[in-house]
């Protein structure tokens, strides 16, 4: 597999900084009331130990009431500003990555669906799915933590540097352990998460194809095969996991020796001090709460580096995403405004395709005239539904090429390519969500009018018996289509989009014999002035096309008109007789 891009550090940087630019305003309200709560924080310490002096020196009790009055008031608005703050924070994460997700999902629906397929739907899946939710646990967790954290560990340096510049030198002994161990887990970190995001990746692609494909596998009694290798990218995940939480606590086992170290020789210096009359002792109690009220931030902040790994990772593989389209396709898809208009005859020329180096189509060459029906015919494994793939932009081939209307396919930008030539397989899904919403995934701009015109011309009159009609929930937790209701939808939405180029790879497949012939005068509908090509699952579809290609292993084997190839007693000739014994 080829997996989806990850972004560099740079480009996530960027992605990042184009995120937040235009709510800029909402980022400084945010830093100004976070920066008003830690400086209310910062002048409790001092507060604190002027009163210890009060004590020490016998001050009576009305001495010592304004300033713990002054404790509490700012005691509460430290905590009114952080609060305020770190929800302004969470909401621009929020936003931002709100953003983000459309991004994603918006660059995933429009590239071509040969790159997602080429790096596996497990890969893609584990982003929107694992990815998305690491980031956005950091964005409402660690993200506020980590800006309050930075923000108090500055202004407390400053503060603790104005009390004493040698207490404040004192504290500095926890930094080089402070240091020494995030540079350790940087090191160890970094690639460890990066690993633990591609084995995510490979579990779910495991788990995928195991249970999307699991009549196949029981049918050839690969269950355990499968059960193995399911077991196998688990366990590749589990032990990077593992590996993780063994470096963590290995971190943090340093942070506490840093928090001891620098709180002795805090205490060591301030001695020192009071002894030689150079400082109070209510001086050395507030640089003990400095370096307390320093510690916890620093802890915090290099506590995060975890949870900001998984989602500087996660970050990273989602901004891949949003860069898969080449600026070879923006160019054709948008410099004239709008995809290139092209013509609809289909040239495939010495086109050779492999699956993991396995061949399949071997120098196959074919040639449609505009507004010609062609049928694909071949035994199971031929090469058929390959070859529509690749006449569909689905995937690319190894060798040779294919063109519609002088254009290469290869060479459309999606928005084109979706435009120009639209395939309907057997597998349709239906969205869970409206009817109406579902069909204008195909045509965003379609009016009811049009949607029903759609319905209609597919022969959908269930569409108009549904309880809410085109408002009707359908898919997952709704109404429930049959097999040939969902091939209508799918029908529906071809019409919609209106494509000069319609690729059918046995699009009637799954309905009952009945409702296959209605699928089939239903797609000879809307084939009709497009040019086709057809995967044929029943020989009275080849009958009807314009011209027959008999695919045998990956090669053109007979190609010619039903009535010719009938007449030429060849392998088609064997087929028809065949088929037509069974009828």
């Amino acid at each position: 597999m080829t997996l989806l891009p990850t972004a560099t550090a740079r480009q996530t940087r960027h992605a990042v900084g184009d995120l937040l630019r235009p709510r800029r305003l909402l980022a400084l309200a945010a830093v100004l009331t976070l920066v008003a709560g830690t400086v209310a924080g910062l002048v409790v310490p001092r507060v604190i130990g002027h009163l210890v002096d009060l004590v020490l020196s016998g001050h009576g009790a009305g001495a010592v009431t304004w300033p713990v009055v002054l404790v509490a008031g700012l005691g509460l608005l430290q905590a009114l500003f952080e609060g305020v703050g770190q929800a302004l924070v969470a909401r621009l994460g929020e936003r931002s990555l709100a953003e983000l997700r459309e991004q994603v999902v918006e660059r995933a629906l429009a590239v071509p669906a040969r790159t997602v397929e080429e790096g596996g739907t497990g890969d893609l899946v584990s982003r929107v799915s694992t990815d998305v939710a690491d980031v956005a646990e950091a964005v409402r967790s660690a993200l506020p933590q980590l800006v309050t954290a930075a923000l108090t560990i500055g202004l407390t340096l400053v503060g603790l540097l104005a009390l004493d510049w040698r207490l404040a030198l004192a504290a500095l002994v926890a930094a080089p352990v402070q240091a020494g161990a995030a540079r350790w887990y940087l090191r160890r970190s970094t690639p460890i998460y990066a690993r633990q995001r591609i084995a995510a990746g490979r579990r779910t692609q495991q788990l995928l194809e195991s249970v999307d494909g699991a009549a196949t596998v029981r049918a050839f009694g690969l269950s355990e095969t499968h059960l193995a290798a399911v077991t196998a990218r688990s366990q590749e995940a589990v032990d990077i996991d593992l590996e993780a939480n063994r470096t963590a606590t290995r971190f943090f086992g340093r942070l506490n020796l840093a928090e001891y170290l620098g709180l002795t020789a805090i205490l060591v210096v301030g001695f020192l001090l009071v002894r030689a009359d150079a400082a109070t002792v209510g001086a050395i109690a507030a640089a003990a709460l400095y370096f307390h009220r320093l510690f916890d931030p620093i802890n915090g902040l290099l506590g995060l580096l975890g949870t900001a790994q998984e989602a500087t990772a996660g970050l990273a593989r989602l901004v891949g995403v949003t860069l898969l389209e080449s600026p070879a396709e923006q160019l054709d898809d948008r410099a004239s405004g709008g995809p290139p208009t092209i013509g609809t005859d289909i040239d495939v020329d010495a086109v050779s395709f492999a699956y993991d180096d396995r061949d399949v189509l071997h120098d196959v060459s074919l040639t449609v005239r505009p507004g010609a029906l062609v049928a694909l015919v071949g035994a199971s494994g031929a090469g058929k539904t390959t070859l529509a793939a690749i006449v569909a932009g689905t995937h690319l081939p190894r060798t040779g090429s294919v063109t519609i209307g002088g254009r290469t396919v290869g060479s459309l930008g999606p928005v084109a390519l979706r435009r120009t030539v639209v395939q309907v397989t057997q597998e349709v899904h239906v969205f869970a969500g409206p009817l109406a919403d579902d069909l204008r995934l195909a045509a965003p701009e379609a009016t009811d009018a049009d949607l029903r015109a759609a319905l209609a011309a597919v022969g959908a009159d269930w569409a108009g018996a549904l309880p809410n009609g085109l408002d009707t929930v359908v898919g997952e937790g709704g109404h429930r289509l049959t097999a040939g209701q969902a091939q209508q939808l799918a029908f529906a939405r071809l019409l919609l989009v209106d494509p000069p180029v319609a690729v059918l790879d046995e699009a009637t497949a799954d309905a009952g014999s009945a409702g296959a012939r209605v699928l089939d005068r239903v797609a000879a509908t809307v084939l009709e002035g497009r040019t086709a090509l057809v995967v044929a699952h029943r020989l009275t579809q080849a009958a009807a096309a314009d011209l027959v290609v008999v695919l045998d292993h990956g090669r053109v084997a007979e190609v010619g008109s039903h009535d010719d190839l009938v007449a030429g007693g060849g392998a088609y000739a064997r087929l028809w007789k065949a088929w037509s014994a069974l009828r």
